[in-house]
């Protein structure tokens, strides 16, 4: 049950909130602030953005032990790559999708990322998307460069 309760939350967490690109005429970045702007105040601060990587790492995290094993980061490697395919796409998505990986996550370079490996990376991440560096995620820092 746990299984296909992980495929459907990794489904909806990935397909629709982890990555920023804009597609079929979207405002860029739109998608990614619905999902990751948990107060609609139109921007993605460092807090929201480990809220929400903390929801992605318990989708993962099928045993509940506070570990992506490397079994468990396998598969959230899978539910990345189905959702997204294996061009990820723009700068953006491409970027996003750098802050998933265990090599971005793992800090300690054991095989195995630990919650507190995951929500560390946050800034990181985040970071990763804040074009102009103000330490938030907006609209602006979405599409072309002005």
């Amino acid at each position: 049950m746990k299984t296909f309760l992980i495929s459907a939350t990794a489904a909806t967490i990935l397909a629709t909130s982890a990555f920023a690109g804009s597609h079929g005429g979207a405002v860029p970045g739109a998608k990614f602030l619905d999902e990751w702007d948990q107060n609609a105040d139109g921007q993605v601060t460092i807090e929201e953005a480990a809220s929400r990587r903390s929801d992605i790492f318990a989708s993962f995290d099928e045993n509940n032990d506070g570990v992506l094993s490397a079994e468990e980061y396998a598969f959230f490697d899978a539910a990345r790559e189905n959702a997204h395919g294996a061009d990820a796409g723009n700068g953006g998505e491409r970027k996003a999708a750098a802050g998933f990986t265990l090599a971005f996550n793992d800090v300690d370079g054991d095989g195995s990322v630990t919650l507190e490996e995951f929500l560390g990376k946050s800034a990181d991440w985040l970071a990763l998307l804040d074009r102009n560096g103000d330490g938030v995620v907006t609209k602006d820092d979405f599409g072309p460069m002005g």
